[in-house]
Formats: C-alpha cells, structure tokens, sequence
C-alpha cells in the first residue's frame, strides 16, 4: 500500500523563499494566505511591497451585478480598501527589517472622505517608520467627457486632499494624476512638496487654456504627459530625469521645451497629426538632449509630424542613439523617408518600424474635418526626401518591419536599407500587427507571404545586386 504523505512542504520552506512566493500575489490575495497557518499570519506584515487597488474591491470584482457603479458604490470601494490598508500597515512592527525598504503603492478615487483617510494612513505608518515611501495612482471619478467644471471640481478636490495629507505626499516616489485643473501656483506647489518624487504621470491635466507647465525637480527620473492641455512645458531642470514620454498635444507649436536634463535616455513622443499642427524637427525640439540611446515616435496612423533632416543637423542629439521605434505608420506612406534616421545616427544598432492603418481607431470620411484631420497625403511632408548617394551606416545589426506586405515601396525600401547598412545581421519580417477588435479585417487585407516559394522570392529580390548578401531573413507572423 503506497503511503500517503501529507507534510505542508510549503510551511517547510525557509522565511525568504515562502516571502519570495507570496509577494508574486495581489496583496489581496496575499493577506488571504494568513488563515492557513500561525506562521502564514505573519506574512502580510512582511511583505516589502504592498499594492493595493480600488478595482479589486469594487463590486464586480466579487460579480455583485446589483449593485450599480455610482459614487456610493465607489466611495465603499474606497472605504474598503481603505480599511484593508489600515489593517496591513497597522500589522507591520517599526522595528521588523521587513519594513525598512517597504513600499505602498495604492490605486484609489479621488473626492470622498475615505481619500483624505488614506493618505493619513499612509502619512501615520511613514511617521512610524513602518514603510519607507508611497506612490499614488489617483483616479477621477468622472472619467469620460470631462467638463471645464468637471476639471476644476476635480482639481479643488485633489487640493483639498493635498492639503490635508503633506506628509504623505512628502513621501511619494510616484505620483499619478488625470482630469484636474489646477492653479499657476498649484502644480510647483504639489511639486515642491513631493520630494522624493521619482515618477509623474499627467493625463489630461492642465492650468487652463494656453498655459505653461515649468517642471524643476531634483529626484525626478521619469516623466509622462499625455494629452494634457498645455500649450507648452518647460522641462526646465530635471538633473535625474532619464525617461521622458510625451502623447498627444493640441497646439501648433513645440509641445515641450528641454531645458537641463543630462541624463535623458529614453525619450517616447506620439501624437494624431492634425492639420494645424508644425513639423517638428528634432534637432530643435532635443537640442540640449545629448544623451538620448532611445527614441519612440509614434505617429498614430495618420501624418507624419516630424521632418526629415540632414547628418549635420542631427549629429549632436542622434551620435548616441542604439535603439529607434517608429510605430503605427500609415500604409498609404512611403517608408524612404525614415532614412534619415540612419543617416543622423551613426551609432544606431537597431531600428525597428511599424506600418499599419489601425481601421478600430482611424477616423474616416467627412468627421475627419471635424476632427482636424488633414485631408492632404499622410506623407505630404517627407515625401521628397532623398537620401545621400553612396551613404554606408556601419554600427546597424538589425532591422525589423511590422506590417511587411509583398509590395515593391516595402522591398525596395529594404533594399535601400540593406545596401547603406554594410554591417546588417538580422532582418525581421512581420506581419500586421493584429487587435482583437479588427482582427478579421486585418487578416483579409494581408499580403503577408506566407509559403516557403514566396519567402524565397522576397529574399532573393531583397539580396538582387547586393555583396554580400544579407543570409539572416526571418518571417515571423
């Protein structure tokens, strides 16, 4: 008869490695794992990051169906979570090592009387040395077609729970905010205040029509800011700042200035080009930034908003680049244009592009004037780009294309590639990306090749004149 072992191998396991197991959970889940045991009960008051969210305490997240979402039902989500916060750090022993380097990142409503108690929590457990820092997710409780009163009510709101919880936000490493209108003096307020703060993201904030974001901070290393109404910020001294990304603007000039930002690495910029937007060159727009390894442009399917330039020009922003990402080009686009980037950066080891018109999310027909789309090609601005004759990049290793099509302007712009790029590996050939909102309509329109012959063909005609020919062509689907 086979013996039947029943020994809790878990509960054998040593202290790290059982804190280890448990901090890969929601800490929902992981304050659930203190019934199984004695020694389990001490868990939640050991764990060196503690996330919280108001949507794991919100009806449907327990299928309550009855219950409609309206700012009571929001407002218990609050006070639950809330009190589970409460509970979890009020556990936590000042003189445990545990809670030296403890985190609290908590996700909650902006605007009830449960707000101001949790960022009091918070502040208790930081003047008891029970956590080290916090970072804030808040959200709004109106979230679609937010008025200008909607803005401001927001946005006294959160001054209001500001106001009331300094030492909190004192704390903060990370700050995200969306849908609030502040004062001029309101923001370098909240700013001054936090710190510590090493992580901001705005999202559809601002300080009314044609206003200035200035953002000076000493511990600042990452920013976002998207689609926030500002008609310029002024990233006028961020020493730390590392990553930078910038998503959707509405006025036609700069969306943002740099001013000293040395460390700046990663820089992310997407927008819809709209008819009254300007070129931007990069040249100008990251002049001061020399340091640049990554850059992400994003074009939303639609026009192309920046402007091809010349070696001389991007020389002292590109010479460090390693790493570009054109996204979401649009398939009526010729691809000659993004040339230029090879030829501005002479370091550049891998460039990937993405070439798709996303039909869930473009605006057709007669709203796309409405809508300040211009009616002009997509590529009406780097159209007549040429590049230099005989240019060689030498630093290239790999190149990717999502939305390869069998198409002459896709093969002939490899092509182009494969002959400046004398030192190319690899070259990637995928697909079009697919949604699950239009996957059918994607996948009847693909050109994709996808039998062994017709690969075979592509790399030939991709390698036609070229010495030595480039032998690492891969499909992926």
């Amino acid at each position: 008869m086979q013996k039947d072992y029943r020994d809790d191998r878990l509960s054998n396991l040593p202290d790290d490695i059982v804190l280890n197991i448990v901090e890969r959970l929601d800490t929902a889940d992981a304050t659930r794992t203190s019934i199984l045991s004695r020694r389990w009960k001490l868990i939640p008051a050991m764990l060196s990051k503690i996330v919280m969210t108001v949507g794991s305490f919100e009806p449907w997240h327990d299928n309550w169906s009855i219950l409609t979402f309206d700012d009571t039902v929001r407002a218990w989500a609050n006070g639950t979570m809330h009190e589970a916060t409460r509970s979890i750090l009020e556990s936590r022993a000042t003189s445990d090592l545990y809670t030296i380097q403890c985190v609290v990142c908590l996700e909650f409503y902006l605007g009830d009387e449960f707000t101001i108690l949790i960022g009091q929590t918070v502040a208790n457990a930081m003047a008891a040395h029970k956590v080290a820092s916090a970072e804030f997710t808040i959200l709004t409780k109106v979230r679609a077609r937010c008025t200008d009163d909607n803005l401001l009510t927001q946005g006294a709101q959160f001054m209001s729970f500001f106001d009331a919880c300094p030492n909190a936000f004192g704390g903060l490493t990370r700050l995200s905010l969306e849908r609030l209108r502040l004062g001029e003096s309101q923001f370098p307020k909240v700013f001054s205040i936090c710190k510590q703060l090493k992580d901001l993201r705005l999202y559809s904030c601002d300080m009314g029509s044609l206003s200035l974001l200035e953002l000076e901070h000493p511990q600042l290393r990452k920013a976002e800011i998207a689609a926030c109404d500002f008609e310029m910020v002024d990233l006028k001294w961020l020493p730390k700042l590392t990553v930078l990304s910038f998503e959707y603007w509405f006025y036609k000039n700069d969306p943002f200035s740099l001013g000293y930002a040395p460390l700046l690495q990663s820089v992310s910029i997407s927008n819809i080009g709209l008819s009254s937007h300007k070129v931007l060159k990069l040249s100008q727009l990251l002049a001061k930034a020399s340091s640049i390894s990554d850059l992400h442009l994003n074009f939303k399917c639609e026009s192309i908003w920046v402007k091809p330039e010349g070696w001389k020009q991007l020389s002292t922003v590109f010479h460090g680049l390693r790493y570009v990402k054109l996204m979401n080009i649009s398939e009526e686009c010729d691809l000659n244009w993004t040339m230029f980037i090879l030829q501005g950066a002479p370091t550049l080891k891998e460039l990937c592009v993405t070439v798709q018109d996303h039909f869930c999310e473009i605006i057709r027909g007669v709203s796309r004037k409405s809508h300040g789309l211009s009616e002009e090609k997509k590529d009406k601005e780097v159209v007549n780009w040429e590049t230099s004759l005989g240019f060689k990049h030498t630093s290239l290793a790999v190149f990717r294309i999502f939305g390869f099509q069998a198409q002459e302007k896709f093969v002939s712009y490899i092509k182009s590639v494969v002959e400046a790029a004398v030192n190319l590996e690899k070259i990637y050939l995928h697909d079009k990306p697919l949604c699950r909102k239009c996957r059918r309509r994607v996948r009847r329109t693909s050109m994709y090749p996808r039998t062994w012959k017709h690969k075979s063909y592509i790399r030939e005609e991709i390698n036609k004149g070229t010495r030595p020919p480039v032998v690492g062509i891969h499909f992926l689907k």
